[in-house]
């Protein structure tokens, strides 16, 4: 395929398994959006989507469950972008935004923000938590400099980080007044519970643009992987392009973790098994990544909601119950 001055070849693989992932992903959705206190059929989401329907479905599905199906695409996309940009930088399959901290940051952001700051509107949330996350992770950058950063260093320190703010999340909680600590407990195990379109207006941007720059920089993503002397060699401004592909990882993992909560390990497991589909490539890992995410987050924010109806567990509950065994097999595989 050819784009302008440039040419990137796309395995067929790689599309028969985005293309199958995209359809996955979209099945999932819509089953998602007809179920709830009162289910509809496939073909009756479909109609209300087209511009059909009964006044009640219109109501229940376009107000109630659309913006929350929406939010849980886009925070997943976010999060599997992320997550391979991170392990791209870090050169490490561990690194992940929640594993080096970054998550963290905007956790100790988002809980000071609910516990401190009660009286402003719940609208500024993911402004902290993208502010808690950029914070962190330019002490993250700074401590991991010396001569340059290196992947080791780099998710040594960033484990480090994360303990220290989780520290820090805790002492928060622990002294908040009850009322509020229920909701930022909640906020914490990463809960699409509540979300308005508002919610995917302020997301939407984001993940949009930062997913789109992402991959433009895919290609240097793949120099990186060769070492930082090599990728110097080469005419990458190796440096330069860390620090950018950084800021990219923040801006996504913030804006989602800012909207649907902590939810842990989605960022860890998607760059992983898009490599398994489609190869360690950043040409066509990061974008399947990227969907691998919205399908993880979707699935899980479904059988949260189904599963144990009529109680609605959080979506990080389900994500972390499935990412910590893996994350566990990946220390050991890495040991």
């Amino acid at each position: 395929m050819r784009i302008g001055p440039t040419s990137q070849l796309l395995p067929k693989r790689g599309v028969i398994a985005a293309i199958a992932l995209i359809v996955a992903t979209i099945a999932v959705a819509v089953v998602s959006t007809g179920m709830g206190e009162t289910n509809y059929s496939p073909i009756e989401v479909l109609k209300v989507l087209l511009g059909s329907g009964t006044e009640d479905q219109v109501l229940v599905i376009q107000t109630f469950r659309l913006p929350r199906i929406i939010c849980a695409l886009l925070v997943g996309l976010s999060l599997g972008a992320a997550g391979a940009i991170m392990q791209g930088v870090a050169r490490n399959p561990l690194a992940s935004p929640d594993i080096l901290g970054i998550t963290g940051g905007a956790s100790v952001a988002a809980v000071a923000f609910l516990t401190l700051f009660e009286t402003m509107s719940i609208q500024f949330l993911p402004f902290a938590a993208f502010l808690g996350s950029a914070v962190v992770s330019a002490i993250l950058y700074g401590l991991a400099w010396k001569n340059g950063v290196t992947p080791m260093r780099l998710v040594l320190i960033g484990i480090g980080i994360k303990a220290i703010m989780a520290a820090l999340t805790t002492t928060l909680i622990v002294k908040a007044p009850i009322y509020l600590t229920a909701k930022a407990m909640t906020w914490l195990t990463g809960s699409l519970y509540g979300t308005q379109w508002t919610d995917v207006i302020m997301l939407l941007p984001w993940t949009v643009v930062l997913l789109g720059l992402s991959m433009v920089f895919a290609r240097n993503m793949n120099a990186l992987q060769m070492g930082e002397s090599i990728a110097a060699g080469i005419g990458s401004a190796v440096q330069r392009q860390q620090f950018v592909l950084i800021l990219m990882c923040v801006g996504l993992s913030g804006a989602a973790v800012g909207i649907g909560g902590a939810i842990g390990f989605v960022a860890l497991l998607a760059p992983h098994i898009a490599k398994q589909l489609v190869g360690p490539s950043f040409e066509t890992m990061l974008p399947v990544s990227a969907v691998v995410g919205a399908f993880i987050v979707t699935s899980a924010d479904l059988i949260g909601r189904v599963a144990f109806s009529p109680i609605d567990v959080p979506v990080g509950a389900i994500t972390s119950a499935i990412g910590a065994p893996f994350f566990i097999y990946l220390l050991y595989k890495n040991s």
